[in-house]
């Protein structure tokens, strides 16, 4: 089978990471791999290593001038059975899957449209999950909120849509004391921090990191929590922004800034709490899964797929996206009672290795894959 991924962004964020390790897993599995991806961008890169097919374009040229690049598109897509598509927001009137869709029905491809989606964002349009009624699409939801949606709004037939959650890799997300031992070295603390929370992924609006800052600063004015500490492992547009906030807001001594990594188990290892104070635009994020497996106590806003998987009290805490007192009795709540703690830490664990392996969320993606090739879908 020929499976074709197409990733229309520059950035190294969970989805990427995810399209990463898929194109690994398939490729080792004897599986061929095509990628389409912006010139020098994480995915080409990282996916030529492993050994995929990359097409690659100019990620600023092609909103501009698409035309430029359908033929190329079209013998990038033409050997592939299917073409698994993030829905990324639109640029200029561009977006990949209407643009894939048009290549795929302007090259008589047989090629299988499939775009793959977690968040919701409501300005975005049905044609981004059913681009063209002569192409053969099928949508992908790694939530259930998410399918839910868009049965619901978007009116797309529920048989068009099947529900597949990513996972995690349970085995690699594991604590341990040679684990322990590294991170300590990776991630050096002021001494005595505790706890430390961990905020992990891009730096960007709708990741709600201000209110991470917020909700710190409510605590320590109240003397709450006065050796708290957050560790921000990542990068983005607002990076520039979280730093100078933290000096305006005096949190110099509290905050710690880390680069973009592809080992975040040391980080895990490092961090007590894991804070997720999400605006929008969410799915069921990668970070969570991988927290939750490591046994990390989770802290994140009540938004899209995240209850799948945090319920609260029982797996993690929930609170409302944007509500800073909340998120900061979150946290003092989990520092104040370590045994619920652990309990909640047992349970996500469990929920992991019972629901949420990727080892075998890998096979549930190549299987689907398969019987749509076969038309047994």
């Amino acid at each position: 089978m020929h499976i074709a991924f197409i990733e229309d962004t520059p950035l190294r964020g969970g989805t990427q990471i995810w399209v990463t390790e898929a194109v690994e897993k398939f490729i080792a599995g004897g599986e061929e791999v095509s990628v389409i991806a912006p010139d020098g961008s994480f995915v080409a890169q990282t996916c030529a290593e492993y050994g995929a097919r990359v097409n690659g374009y100019d990620f600023d040229d092609i909103a501009v001038n698409p035309e430029k690049y359908k033929s190329a598109w079209i013998a990038g897509l033409a050997p592939c059975d299917v073409a698994v598509t993030t829905v990324h927001p639109p640029r200029n009137g561009f977006h990949c899957v209407k643009f894939g869709a048009e290549c795929i029905r302007d090259g008589n491809l047989q090629t299988i449209m499939i775009p793959k989606t977690g968040s919701i964002v409501p300005w975005y349009k049905r044609e981004y999950y059913l681009p063209a009624p002569e192409v053969a699409t099928e949508v992908i939801c790694i939530t259930d909120f998410t399918r839910k949606y868009l049965e619901e709004i978007y009116k797309i037939p529920a048989d068009k849509i099947t529900l597949i959650y990513q996972g995690t890799e349970v085995d690699r997300f594991t604590a341990s004391k040679a684990g322990q031992t590294e991170a300590l070295k990776r991630y050096p603390l002021k001494e005595n921090s505790f706890p430390v929370l961990g905020s992990i992924g891009a730096m960007e609006n709708r990741k709600g990191q201000i209110i991470l800052l917020q909700a710190v600063k409510y605590l320590l004015d109240a003397d709450r929590v006065p050796d708290i500490h957050v560790m921000f492992v990542g990068e983005g547009p607002d990076e520039a922004m979280l730093k100078a906030v933290t000096e305006v807001y005096g949190l110099r001594e509290h905050v710690s800034f880390f680069p973009f990594t592809r080992e975040p188990n040391y980080v895990f290892e490092r961090i007590d709490i894991l804070a997720f104070p999400s605006l929008y635009k969410e799915g069921l994020p990668n970070v969570l899964l991988e927290a939750m497996s490591m046994k990390i106590p989770v802290i994140a806003a009540d938004l899209a797929g995240i209850p799948e998987v945090v319920v609260d009290g029982e797996t993690g805490f929930l609170t409302a996206a944007g509500n800073v007192e909340e998120f900061a009795e979150a946290i003092e709540k989990t520092v104040k009672n370590p045994e619920t703690c652990l309990e909640m830490g047992e349970k996500a664990r469990n929920l992991m290795v019972s629901k949420m392996n990727k080892k075998h969320q890998f096979g549930a993606f190549l299987d689907f894959f398969h019987k749509l090739k076969a038309g047994n879908k």
